[in-house]
């Protein structure tokens, strides 16, 4: 079966290195761009009675991190494979909502509100955390995750990982023991 002119274009972007190059320089810098606009690390100018932020340094700063990053290969891997996984952990989500709008009626469910939403919201660090943990490596080529899991499962000094794990459930127990459970008193007007 001969290949399609789409399947060829990929191919084609793959081999000028769009996705190893282009991709990750423009994802890097757009978000470090963001960060500094958002932020105003820089400071910003005042012209007039407005203030407007140094986007010439921003960009140039935003640039500069962007070919760092894209000069290391293990840093573009990362961020390609954590990338990857996100997105499909955005599906996952997507899905189940759509899976639990199905079973709702017209306007029912505007939005996620109380534990459900600290719940999802719970959920999807953990599953960014687990992508994190794979996409890094050490210089054995294990991921942390395989290091993490290797320690939990005994692998590795089972007695100081027991302990670790007893002191926090112990911080835990106190915490909800300790919590205020008092009802708020309202001020009278």
């Amino acid at each position: 079966m001969a290949d399609s002119i789409f399947r060829q274009t990929i191919e084609f972007f793959h081999e000028v290195g769009l996705y190893d190059v282009v991709l990750p320089f423009l994802l890097v810098f757009t978000v470090v761009f963001a960060m500094l606009e958002k932020t105003k690390v820089f400071g910003v100018e005042k012209i007039g009675d407005r203030d407007y932020t140094r986007k010439n340094i921003n960009a140039m700063v935003a640039f500069v991190v962007g070919f760092l990053v894209v000069a290391s290969s293990q840093l573009v891997e990362t961020i390609t494979t954590v990338s990857s996984n996100v997105i499909v952990l955005l599906m996952i989500s997507v899905l189940f909502m759509l899976l639990i709008g199905s079973f709702m009626k017209e306007g029912q469910m505007q939005s996620l509100e109380g534990g459900w939403k600290i719940f999802f919201m719970f959920v999807m660090l953990i599953g960014i955390i687990i992508i994190f943990l794979d996409a890094i490596t050490d210089s054995n080529g294990d991921s942390f995750l395989q290091i993490f899991w290797e320690v939990l499962s005994g692998g590795r000094n089972s007695t100081a990982i027991g302990s670790i794990i007893l002191i926090i459930l112990v911080i835990m127990f106190m915490m909800y023991i300790l919590k205020d459970t008092k009802p708020k008193v309202l001020k009278e007007s």
